[in-house]
């Protein structure tokens, strides 16, 4: 499954002064496979040190931290030749050894020419136990698969082409295939596994159970945040977000007998994890966003589409039967569907705008960043005439860029009006930066 993250990382790859590059994600979203196929193509070897399931290699960082020394010990552990500028050498589940993390620093400074990558799950988690190497190393994150790496994936690339092109080219013809397309990603989602299980057969049954070992590996995985965190609140916040999304967050609304600090504290934990995303209120008038950013007011997405339909419940059959793509689970997974995309266009950077009043109080669902400008991003089905809060959006805040309202629609524009509907499957390309 071809990834957008690898021009990324061949770009880090021809870089001056690079660094060792630690590649965020939540787990099984596909950061070993894309690496390791990454490596495969554009060096001579692979060289795989997994702390994980090879425990002894933790002590080769016990001691003084010579990347040099690490380097020869470790290609007797592993039979391998690593030959810095042609090898790929690449720290598979870091997080099993927090020491390694702190020895990113030595291989940055003593071995510059090593191309070195690091990936791992609850990472975060692990960087409380190791000194982290502050300005010695390069970051990426890879998401779940988008839709248009979801289309290339199932065989469909003039599809995945025609959704990251210009949506006002798009014949009624093929925007009514784009949308059966995206009704199918809206319950299959961008799990690696999902995909390829759906792959197989063309059967979304054999996808929704790979989302329901999925979901449970991630329960698993909650006995690991103790003694931080109750396992049994995380999993309440963990079902409870799921049905939450495209509303602003109130702990108490996540679970019953708990108390808000320990709901925030699973909240927490959750985001730390990547399996759920804060979308923080901010102010517009000003770049950049997250220096506005609010700590108290705040949406949350799920990482990803396909496992929001199984944590949530909802009965995929009468769902699935609905025609409007608004209309599907009330709204909350087009919602899901464009928040997850524009987080790989934005690069991570997610926000939206709310004013509460005594009388009243006004939404936009998120704010795009898009060559220096403000863009409101609104999920609707209604008409121009009807989205009051983005109009009062726009007359309170005119420097910023037009307004991008993604609807079950075809593309259309209101330059008096400074609005553009554009079609939910175009919502990575229209919000993407540079």
């Amino acid at each position: 499954m071809r990834r957008f993250i690898e021009h990324d990382l061949q770009g880090w790859r021809n870089a001056a002064g690079r660094k060792p590059l630690i590649i965020r994600g939540a787990r099984q979203v596909g950061k070993t496979w894309s690496i390791t196929s990454f490596g495969q193509e554009h060096f001579e070897s692979v060289v795989v040190a997994d702390f994980e399931r090879n425990r002894s290699l933790a002590g080769l960082f016990e001691g003084d931290l010579g990347a040099r020394r690490i380097l020869s010990d470790m290609e007797v552990m592993l039979r391998q030749r690593i030959i810095p500028g042609r090898t790929l050498l690449f720290f598979d589940e870091i997080q099993a050894c927090p020491r390694a993390i702190t020895a990113l620093r030595y291989f940055y400074e003593e071995l510059p020419e090593l191309h070195l990558i690091a990936a791992g799950s609850l990472l975060e988690f692990a960087l409380d136990e190791s000194s982290f190497p502050v300005g010695r190393v390069q970051f990426l994150t890879l998401h779940p698969l988008c839709f248009a790496e979801y289309l290339e994936a199932v065989g469909n690339a003039p599809a995945a082409e025609a959704v990251l092109g210009d949506p006002a080219e798009i014949s009624p013809a093929v925007h009514g295939l784009l949308r059966e397309e995206l009704k199918r990603y809206f319950f299959i989602g961008g799990m690696p596994a999902a995909v390829r299980a759906y792959l197989e057969k063309r059967s979304m049954r054999d996808a929704f159970e790979v989302q329901r070992d999925i979901a449970e590996s991630y329960r698993m995985d909650f006995a690991k945040y103790a003694p931080k965190v109750d396992r049994f609140c995380l999993d309440s916040v963990f079902i409870a977000l799921s049905q939450q999304v495209g509303r602003q967050i109130k702990y108490a609304r996540l679970g019953e007998g708990y108390s808000g600090p320990l709901l925030k504290k699973a909240f927490d934990a959750l985001c730390l994890a990547r399996v759920a995303r804060r979308v923080p209120a901010a102010d517009p008038s000003g770049l950049p966003l997250g220096a506005t950013a609010s700590a108290k007011t705040f949406k949350a997405i799920m990482l990803d589409i396909g496992l929001l339909r199984h944590l949530s419940g909802m009965p995929e059959d009468i769902e699935y039967a609905k025609d409007d793509l608004l209309a599907i689970y009330r709204g909350a997974m087009a919602e899901q569907f464009v928040g997850q995309e524009m987080l790989v266009a934005q690069k991570g950077d997610l926000h939206y705008w709310c004013r509460q009043a005594r009388s009243s109080s006004s939404e936009i669902d998120y704010l795009a960043v898009i060559e220096g400008k403000v863009h409101p991003v609104e999920v609707k089905s209604g008409a121009a005439g009807s989205l009051r809060s983005l109009h009062l959006f726009l007359s309170s805040y005119p420097e910023c860029g037009m307004a991008l309202v993604f609807s079950d629609r075809r593309y259309a524009e209101l330059p008096e009006q400074k609005i553009a509907f554009l079609p939910l499957y175009s919502a990575f390309s229209a919000t993407r930066r540079g």
